[in-house]
């Protein structure tokens, strides 16, 4: 893949986490990928795993939004930078829904391979999620 082709593969993967669709996510996620949720203490796997994740965050956070803000890719790679927004209206963690609001900034890295998500690690700032949600106190 070259480097407009990966975009473009993240622009469907972009798709694919604001709406949950599970077709999108069987044609992007590799079935044995690899992926690590600072909610989870081993790693998920396949499409399946990774839209556990999402659903979590919709049932917390029912309006949540990942909006891609810069990327770099090389060969195989993609590091993102994303935006991160929703409104808690759900259980998060254990704590009921406050009403509040938040934006974060996440990053991730992901590995590519036949024009598949094999591998994510990401970085989301899950205490700027708790501090603007009022459930950890500033």
């Amino acid at each position: 893949m070259n480097n407009s082709e990966e975009k473009q593969l993240l622009i469907e993967f972009e798709t694919m986490i604001n709406t949950a669709n599970e077709a999108l996510a069987k044609k992007l996620i590799a079935a044995d990928a690899i992926f690590y949720a600072p909610t989870q203490p081993e790693p998920l796997t396949g499409p399946k795993g990774y839209l556990a994740i999402v659903h979590m965050m919709r049932s917390a956070f029912s309006d949540v939004q990942w909006h891609l803000e810069d990327c770099v890719t090389e060969p195989g790679k993609i590091a993102v930078c994303w935006t991160c927004t929703g409104t808690h209206d759900g259980d998060f963690m254990g704590h009921a829904a406050t009403g509040k609001k938040f934006k974060v900034r996440c990053m991730n890295f992901y590995q590519i391979k036949n024009s598949q998500f094999v591998s994510d690690t990401g970085c989301p700032d899950i205490f700027g999620i708790l501090m603007q949600t009022g459930l950890m106190p500033a």
